[in-house]
């Protein structure tokens, strides 16, 4: 199937969550337009504590394992490249180990970024080995435990 920015799909409740509330619509780097929406949404949750957002990421990837299968599912193709849920929750992930200021969101953001593109191991093997809404959420997540893990080791260092 050829990638479609269709904004009828954002009538679905499932493809509109998928799709990051419209933001993976976006015809060109549609990842990183889901990871910028994911910004508000992670500082927003960030403000309750610690406890909160790990919830909150722990909920966010149960939940897309689920939404994001059923959207590639009814769209016919595995990890459609609208499908941003899973960037939504990986800069969650990413986040846990900073606070929410705008150099940690800066520097979170660039190396979620980075990971999720660049796909080194485990991240690839878990983007292409694993099916349906597992394999399109738990590459993300990964990146985003990469991400977070330098970001933590920045933090002791400084």
């Amino acid at each position: 199937m050829k990638w479609t920015a269709d904004p009828a799909l954002m009538r679905d409740p499932v493809h509109l969550v998928a799709f990051g509330f419209g933001s993976g619509l976006s015809p060109w780097a549609p990842g990183t337009f889901g990871t910028l929406i994911a910004i508000p949404i992670t500082i927003f949750v960030m403000q309750f504590g610690f406890a909160a957002h790990l919830g909150f990421a722990i909920f966010a990837t149960l939940f897309g394992i689920y939404v994001c299968g059923e959207s590639a599912r009814r769209l016919g193709v595995h990890d459609h490249p609208g499908i941003v849920w899973d960037e939504i929750t990986g800069f969650a992930v990413t986040m846990l180990t900073v606070p929410a200021n705008v150099y940690w969101v800066l520097a979170g953001f660039a190396l979620f970024r980075l990971f999720d593109i660049w796909k080194p191991w485990p991240i690839r093997e878990a983007d292409h080995s694993l099916p349906g809404g597992l394999g399109i959420m738990l590459d993300d997540v990964i990146a985003g435990i990469f991400a977070a893990a330098i970001l933590l080791g920045v933090r002791h260092i400084l």
